[in-house]
């Protein structure tokens, strides 16, 4: 599983955490269990993964674009769960742009599930979520899912809004993002969102299976 990230503006500390038992990578740091390197720090953000074998990363990045990359040790295979936690968000000259990641999207409980905290404090966040698919193979990724759905979900589990091809609504919206999807059969949902936790739910459609990639835009 790879997961992708960019900061813009100042420096910005963050944590990476990998919770299943596998080693990671994130900049020069390949931890195999978080307590191998860096425990106090990590233990100190008060976010230590909950087993000795999951990993975790505490660094201080300066703006760009970096990716995690999760596998298992020893060539170990399962679900895992990658995230990114911003640990100086009171910090409103950085923030993070965006968040994505890239795996296998399979039926079922199998399916690709992203989920986002947004602060802001009262204000509002305007966010865009793509799922992206056949754009993929342009970039040798083989088994590309030929037609992502997505669906994006309040902290409840209530859907907010369901889209299969993103021309199909909201065409004007995302394209006056600047980024909407490259193909007609990838999908998007542009929202203004308040302060909450979400979840992003990546399918085939018509049960299809394949390497698929969800992101979200910070549009602020």
């Amino acid at each position: 599983m790879m997961a992708g990230g960019a900061f813009q503006d100042e420096n910005k500390k963050a944590v990476q955490k990998l919770a299943c038992p596998v080693q990671c990578g994130f900049g020069c740091y390949r931890p195999l269990n978080w307590r191998d390197t860096q425990e106090t720090i990590i233990e100190n953000t008060g976010i230590p993964p909950g087993n000795d074998l999951e990993a975790a990363i505490v660094q201080i990045l300066a703006p760009g674009s970096y990716t995690a990359v999760l596998r298992g040790n020893g060539g170990g295979t399962g679900i895992g769960l990658v995230e990114a936690y911003d640990l100086n968000s009171a910090n409103t000259n950085s923030q993070l742009a965006n968040i994505s990641t890239r795996g296998l999207v399979q039926t079922g409980n199998n399916v690709m599930i992203g989920g986002i905290i947004l602060g802001g404090g009262t204000g509002a966040n305007e966010v865009l979520v793509r799922a992206i698919g056949p754009s993929l193979s342009q970039f040798g990724i083989p088994n590309a899912l030929s037609d992502p759905t997505l669906g994006l979900y309040d902290g409840q589990g209530m859907l907010i809004r369901f889209n299969d091809d993103w021309r199909q609504n909201q065409e004007a919206e995302i394209q006056a993002t600047g980024i909407p999807p490259a193909n007609n059969f990838e999908s998007a949902v542009f929202e203004i969102l308040p302060p909450s936790n979400y979840t992003a739910i990546v399918a085939g459609y018509n049960g299809a299976t394949g390497v698929g990639l969800v992101e979200v835009y910070n549009l602020q």
